[in-house]
């Protein structure tokens, strides 16, 4: 035999090989990605435009959903991270509370680009705050703006139990309207954690109408259907969101 031809036949052969397994490990590795190996893709200014508020709210609902069975959404965040550099096209803004145990992008499995987060102790809606959702609504066109409590919130506890402390005693102020609105028989004390979480639902409800009485670009959008604000509260243990109006 012709060593240069059984030498092309070897090389050829190792081609065919390494290609047929690569090709293998790439159907392996898509065939275990929810979707049908479909990566979850940056949201575009048609996708956003295209969608309703209530379609909005069902993907949040959806995605917390995926959250709760841990089938959360498979992302590939280097290629979102280089998509959304040249820009973005948030379908909602969510103003949350910093507790490190209720990030609201992931408890809804949201993505890089797809929402605004304004996250402050007791998810408070300060003149700052409704600045930046009035940004994220009137100039950049998100279309849902989402006010999320959680259980067990420490800032609704400081607020029940008078805590003072540098600039958080001003914060746990803004909070206070809400204990002294929560009807609720029984301990209203910081210690009993009922209490403590009626009163964080009180205070989403009590933010949702600060946002439309102290901004009238936002109350207006809402009027004209543009946009709506929701509230909802976060469970810590069982990892649900309840959507409420």
């Amino acid at each position: 035999m012709n060593f240069d031809s059984h030498d092309a036949n070897c090389n050829c052969f190792r081609r065919r090989t390494l290609l047929a397994g690569a090709g293998a490990l790439v159907g392996l590795v898509l065939s275990g990605l929810p979707g049908g190996g479909a990566l979850a893709q940056a949201m575009t200014k048609e996708q956003r435009d295209s969608m309703t508020p209530d379609q909005i709210i069902e993907m949040m609902k959806a995605g917390n959903q995926r959250f709760k069975a841990g089938t959360m959404k498979e992302r590939d965040w280097l290629a979102k991270l280089q998509t959304t550099a040249a820009g973005q096209y948030p379908v909602a803004v969510l103003l949350s509370c910093i507790d490190s145990r209720a990030p609201a992008e992931i408890v809804l499995d949201m993505g890089l680009g797809d929402v605004f987060n304004s996250r402050i102790a007791g998810n408070v809606a300060d003149v700052d705050v409704l600045g930046g959702m009035e940004f994220a609504c009137k100039l950049a066109g998100a279309k849902v703006i989402l006010v999320m409590g959680h259980t067990a919130c420490g800032a609704v506890a400081g607020a029940i139990a008078g805590a003072e402390l540098g600039n958080l005693t001003a914060l746990l102020s803004k909070i206070k309207p809400a204990v002294a609105k929560t009807n609720f028989d029984g301990d209203r004390s910081a210690s009993n954690p009922n209490f403590v979480d009626a009163v964080a639902r009180t205070n989403v409800l009590l933010m949702m109408a600060a946002i439309r009485v102290d901004s009238p670009v936002l109350a207006e959008m809402e009027k004209q259907g543009s946009i709506k604000i929701v509230g909802s509260m976060y469970d810590l243990k069982s990892g649900s969101v309840e959507f409420f109006v």
